[in-house]
């Protein structure tokens, strides 16, 4: 079993890249409605699943609601390439996730100072 492909930093342009790690060619470009600040590849072979997180800026956190933020983590299915739903939580962005070596669980770090 192979290490996962590597997965491109976030960017502020709301998408995670993910490609092959032998020729660097894209696989999957995962978009998303708001700025992503992390993302993690499960470490189960069988379980093709990628998370992303982010939300809106810290400047702008103060001035609208948490659902306005979109402060969730966005579950993606890397093997086809789409989003199977999100998990909120956070009252800021999401600026770091980790899958659990089992791979059956995962945390956040938020701006709001809570990992959940």
């Amino acid at each position: 079993i192979g290490s996962p492909p590597p997965l491109s930093p976030p960017s502020p342009a709301q998408f995670a890249r993910l490609f092959e790690t032998k020729t660097l060619r894209l696989l999957y470009a995962f978009n998303s409605e708001r700025p992503l600040n992390s993302a993690a590849i499960s470490p189960l072979p069988h379980c093709p699943y990628l998370i992303a997180g982010g939300g809106q800026d810290a400047m702008s956190v103060t001035t609208t609601a948490a659902q306005q933020g979109k402060f969730e983590t966005l579950f993606f299915d890397h093997a086809f390439g789409e989003e199977l739903g999100c998990i909120g939580g956070h009252f800021g962005p999401v600026n770091t996730l980790a899958f659990a070596p089992h791979g059956r669980s995962y945390a956040s770090g938020g701006e709001d100072g809570y990992i959940r």
